[in-house]
């Protein structure tokens, strides 16, 4: 089955590329854009996407308060941030309300293309840049941490990149399994979604990094 993708921009020209580059991939479907989120919540109950990709600055409804709109009815489906800017506080925003990764529009296609397959496969796609603004911005409070073993092993994981699929597979347990453990660490670390977990990760757990 090919990953169903809506594509939110305010700009014709790139939502016609993004549509011309996912028709032309094996392996993706396009299914809808609009120029802004303010009919969120029917766009996805219509077109159904696995992925999303959403600009951050459009009129009247932006991709902040899109995000949040589509997670909070439709959590299962993934939403990768996409901006011409490296903003700290929107890429706080975007992950602490759910955001699957966050890429920049100077981003190579291959790039984009290979951020959409790893969201969709249950990881979390982080330009680098972006991904140490975040470290930087998560570097304040964290609970202390109470991870089982198990638990631990997972989040180490994940934070190496890999996808539920690839870990359930490395650990030999079930991918339901991988997502409740998942589900389990942000309980605990009190996260909202993968990109804070792993950020809490590198800062407070991996002592090589340090």
């Amino acid at each position: 089955m090919p990953i169903r993708i809506f594509v939110y921009d305010d700009s014709f020209a790139r939502r016609d590329s993004l549509k011309t580059l996912i028709q032309m991939t094996d392996n993706m479907e396009f299914v809808g854009q609009a120029p802004n989120c303010v009919n969120a919540v029917q766009d996805i109950k219509n077109h159904r996407p696995d992925v999303v990709l959403m600009d951050i600055n459009m009129p009247e409804v932006d991709g902040i308060q899109g995000l949040k709109m589509i997670k909070t009815k439709f959590p299962e489906v993934k939403v990768l941030m996409q901006t011409v800017f490296e903003d700290s506080e929107k890429i706080f925003n975007s992950i602490r309300n759910g955001a699957s990764g966050y890429v920049l529009k100077k981003d190579s296609t291959q790039k984009l293309l290979n951020a959409i397959t790893e969201v969709y496969e249950g990881g979390a796609s982080m330009n680098p840049g972006i991904a140490q603004k975040v470290l930087e911005f998560f570097k304040p409070q964290f609970p202390n941490s109470q991870l089982s073993v198990r638990e631990t092993e997972v989040l180490s994981l994940l934070a190496e990149g890999m996808s539920y699929k690839m870990i359930a597979e490395k650990l030999g347990i079930g991918f339901s399994t991988v997502n409740t453990y998942t589900k389990r660490i942000y309980e605990k670390l009190h996260v909202a979604s993968l990109g804070e977990a792993i950020a809490y990760y590198y800062k407070n757990m991996n002592t090589s990094r340090r």
